[in-house]
């Protein structure tokens, strides 16, 4: 009967939880990029409200 390759399974394991984390983190980068277009549109929006608000301001406060 042959002995068991301990090394062999200790690789096999190895390379399954490093192609996890692999996928992990590319998982994590997909979701790292679509969130900064969500946050571009949100920031965006109250972007153009305070300058419009701070335009405002100021041309009341030159009018007066």
């Amino acid at each position: 009967m042959a002995t068991p390759n301990y090394g062999y399974e200790k690789r096999q394991r190895e390379l399954a939880k490093k192609q996890k984390k692999e996928e992990k983190l590319r998982n994590k980068a997909a979701r790292k990029s679509d969130h900064p277009d969500g946050t571009d549109q949100a920031d965006g929006n109250p972007g153009g409200a305070p300058g419009d608000a701070g335009q405002g301001e100021g041309g009341a406060g030159s009018a007066d």
